[in-house]
């Protein structure tokens, strides 16, 4: 009898806590390409392999319609919004940088003054989460776990690893050029691991980067998706004579130095080596108390030789052709290290790219630059003649006129009149299509996609005025401005990747239309806790099968 009741109590115990203990997976990866446009998916899928991009496809869910539901559209915003299932109008990033209305001064997404940097002397450590106002589902996994839960970020970027890692996170690394190596700051450590600082003393960048960059397939098989390799639209590093492989890495980086390992695939392999590196030291996928870790790796030279060579160019076919063998490397050794159909991952977009204007218009289709230097002068030369001052436009940033509201202020002048003789002006410039007061109601004239783009996209303390939408293929840029950019509405800009794959994921592939912003909300629903606290997106059921 006595016997049979504590058989009957242990089941019960075991019972309660199968239920108290909700099922999640070992390890969740997000990983963020930047730049990468979703057609890339497939506009180089016959030669992609079977185990990088097309796993992930094949055994995963693709949601192919995934679109960034703000402007602008930049690194730092498409991080946070990704990870809080949010907007610039709630989780305050409102660019890369941005001006403080308040105070008119300027500040870096992840700029803190009040930390030092860890492993480095220099400015570019001084980096943390606090100009982030939302959490993130990193740091609702930590609230949920009772801080069990180990949370990384890792990048290139200090933006692209301190972001999505959150406020609570154990460790954001980010690479310093000077040095070669990986760093921190203050705000999550006082030194770095032994791990860390064996990791920089192997010297990868500098191994990298003496190996030089030479096409992975013999160059005349790149002319299907690639335009011939000597053109006009992109740009050369000091010492070329031309933007051509083979890069000669190991001479150019006597005068560019190591931060010529960020425009090179080789960026994102070294960034692949430091994500397996802290997978093994600090065991994520092994948590002792049974919780689900969360690495976040964002791979930053897609962004960077997009930036530099333009979207036509065999340097992006190049890099993506590597950045699949570099993913298939990394999926097996999470299959060894953590097992197979024990961890989600994830990968998507921060923003994708446009052709190269210029490109654009010499195939004769419409497009161009919006000289934004020149623009503001003209302004400025506008406003003095009216009002006496040359200096009452701050910055053009973001496709935002910024205003300098003291001096609006001390002068006097009517706000309003200012603004209005600044909008009649940018009516006339070409590449312009809209001029928005956000302060107004002026917007209603505007289609509906776009006016929930910019309303989702002002901040009030850290957007400018004025809101700039520019005619689609044109940019912020200077005539014949090589390379590409990114920043504006368009679907170019806007429909980035989203593919999930592993523990709790159904497989499958849906057109609905989802946003950025609902990432986060299904790996909340997946781990069974709650929603960022600034999250406007909604779960994503037909990936968790629901």
């Amino acid at each position: 009898m006595w016997k049979s009741f504590c058989t009957g109590v242990l089941s019960l115990v075991l019972a309660f806590q199968a239920y108290a203990q909700p099922a999640r997976p070992k390890l969740v990866v997000g990983l963020m390409v930047d730049q990468m446009r979703w057609d890339y998916l497939y506009r180089f899928a016959d030669r992609y392999g079977s185990d990088g991009f097309n796993r992930l496809l094949n055994e995963g869910f693709s949601c192919e319609n995934t679109i960034i539901n703000y402007i602008p559209t930049y690194t730092a915003i498409g991080h946070s919004s990704v990870y809080t299932g949010s907007v610039p109008s709630i989780h305050g990033i409102a660019g890369n940088d941005w001006i403080v209305q308040a105070t008119g001064q300027p500040m870096y997404c992840t700029q803190d003054d009040n930390v030092q940097g860890v492993g480095t002397n220099e400015k570019e450590g001084q980096q943390s989460p606090r100009n982030l106002l939302a959490s993130t589902i990193t740091d609702q996994l930590k609230l949920a776990t009772n801080f069990k839960s180990k949370v990384i970020g890792i990048s290139i970027k200090d933006r692209g690893g301190i972001l999505p890692a959150g406020h609570f996170a154990d460790a954001a690394y980010w690479f310093e050029s000077k040095s070669g190596n990986w760093i921190s700051s203050t705000f999550y450590m006082k030194s770095l691991p032994t791990w860390v600082q064996a990791f920089n003393k192997q010297k990868l960048a500098e191994k990298y980067l003496k190996q030089d960059w030479n096409t992975l397939y013999p160059i005349e098989t790149y002319t299907n998706n690639s335009i011939v390799d000597d053109n006009s639209y992109e740009g050369k590093w000091a010492g070329e004579a031309t933007p051509t492989f083979p890069r000669r890495t190991s001479e150019l980086m006597k005068d560019a130095g190591l931060e010529l390992i960020k425009t090179t695939p080789q960026g994102n392999t070294l960034t692949l080596d430091f994500a397996k590196a802290a997978l093994e030291s600090e065991q994520l996928g092994k948590n002792p108390t049974n919780n689900t870790d969360f690495l976040c790796v964002s791979l930053s030279a897609t962004d960077y030789v997009g930036h530099r060579y333009s979207l036509s160019a065999v340097e992006i076919e190049d890099t993506y052709l590597r950045l699949d063998k570099d993913i298939a490397n990394f999926l097996a050794y999470l299959d060894r290290h953590v097992g197979k159909g024990n961890y989600t991952i994830f990968l998507t977009a921060d923003h994708a790219a446009s052709y190269n204007p210029m490109y654009y218009t010499d195939q004769k289709g419409n497009g161009g630059y919006l000289f934004t230097r020149q623009i503001q002068r003209n302004l400025n030369n506008i406003l003095k003649n009216k009002f006496g001052n040359d200096k009452i436009v701050r910055s053009l940033l973001n496709y935002q006129v910024h205003l300098n509201e003291g001096l609006i202020d001390s002068l006097k002048l009517d706000k309003n009149q200012v603004k209005e003789t600044i909008i009649q002006q940018l009516h006339k410039e070409e590449g312009v299509a809209y001029v928005v007061d956000m302060e107004s109601n002026q917007n209603m004239f505007i289609p509906a996609p776009i006016r929930e783009k910019i309303i989702n996209g002002y901040n009030r303390k850290n957007s400018g005025a004025i809101q700039i939408i520019a005619e689609p293929q044109w940019y912020s840029g200077t005539p014949r401005s090589t390379g590409t950019t990114h920043g504006v509405w368009s679907a170019y800009d806007s429909h980035i990747p989203l593919l999930f794959m592993g523990w709790g994921i159904e497989h499958g592939v849906s057109n609905k239309e989802v946003h950025i912003v609902d990432i986060a909300p299904t790996v909340a629903s997946l781990l069974h806790v709650m929603e960022p606290n600034g999250s406007i997106g909604k779960p994503i059921v037909e990936v968790l099968g629901q």
